[in-house]
């Protein structure tokens, strides 16, 4: 079993970001991220980067109250789709072409293959398969072509495209907060989405092109997101870039142990604001948390 051995990039000068998606009001779980990613950022630089590519759910008036939410907590940047910069433009939607060049390449290499399977197939196929956490199931190799076949010309569009894992190969990284991380490819996760039918990346691609293009040195996330690490690490090394260092947050859950999601109105942002609730009380809020 081979191990991914990539070199990480350097920690100096320190390049930090924030990553909101404009899907819904941040909550607290977004906020102690984000107040952790400021921190660790120090004097370096911090950039705040618009993901919004999820063309279904992200919504202006979301987009708006980030900005508007993150300032009143008190986290500032200074590169941005607001206050722009030399890696402009800082909102994904606004990248495409970046993309575009990143997935034809990643095509001519042999790592992608178009994928025609709906999630109920795959689910019913990989019912019984193990994988990571709340991950989704690994992918049963379905549509996957056999060893040495030659690059797809399928159009782009309309098409689900997958990255061909290498079998068996173990990936690792130590995280600066959770240790060593370990995954099996083809085991502990499978083949993943890079570029969705609607002529769109999927979020493991969009991120790795943008965090190299803006040549940042760490990335702070939730745990959640542990998992994607090992798949943007292959890309990394597929694309030939070299990945930043990564620092995953413990999340932040409710009063019945579930993880925060936008879905938890009571505790965005924009709620508490609503309510009175001052920037330090939320940041007492965040601190109680972290200490339970």
């Amino acid at each position: 079993m081979r191990a991914l051995a990539t070199p990480m990039r350097s920690p100096s000068p320190y390049r930090g970001r924030l990553a909101p998606s404009p899907t819904g009001y941040l909550h607290l779980g977004h906020a102690r991220t984000f107040c952790i990613a400021q921190e660790r950022a120090g004097a370096g630089t911090l950039i705040l980067r618009d993901e919004d590519l999820d063309r279904a759910r992200c919504r202006a008036l979301f987009a708006e109250a980030m900005l508007e939410d993150l300032r009143w907590l008190g986290l500032r940047w200074s590169e941005g789709p607001d206050v722009g910069g030399p890696f402009a433009p800082y909102t994904q939607s606004a990248r495409r072409p970046r993309y575009v060049e990143a997935f034809e390449r990643l095509r001519a290499g042999g790592f992608l293959y178009p994928c025609y399977c709906s999630r109920q197939r795959i689910a019913q196929a990989a019912a019984s398969a193990p994988h990571l956490g709340e991950e989704e199931p690994v992918y049963p190799g379905t549509c996957r072509p056999p060893s040495g076949a030659p690059p797809s010309e399928a159009p782009r569009a309309g098409i689900n495209w997958r990255f061909r894992l290498p079998e068996r190969e173990m990936v690792a990284f130590v995280d600066g907060n959770a240790g060593e991380q370990r995954a099996v490819c083809g085991a502990d996760f499978g083949d993943f989405v890079a570029w969705r039918k609607d002529d769109f990346p999927a979020y493991q691609l969009a991120v790795v092109v943008d965090d190299a293009a803006m040549e940042i040195t760490e990335v702070v996330r939730g745990a959640d997101l542990i998992t994607s690490t090992f798949r943007q690490l292959l890309l990394y090394r597929a694309l030939g870039l070299a990945p930043p260092l990564f620092f995953h947050c413990a999340l932040m859950l409710d009063a019945k142990g579930a993880r925060l999601a936008k879905r938890h109105d009571s505790l965005s942002l924009r709620a508490l604001r609503a309510r009175g609730v001052t920037p330090e009380e939320v940041r007492a809020m965040m601190e109680t948390a972290a200490r339970s």
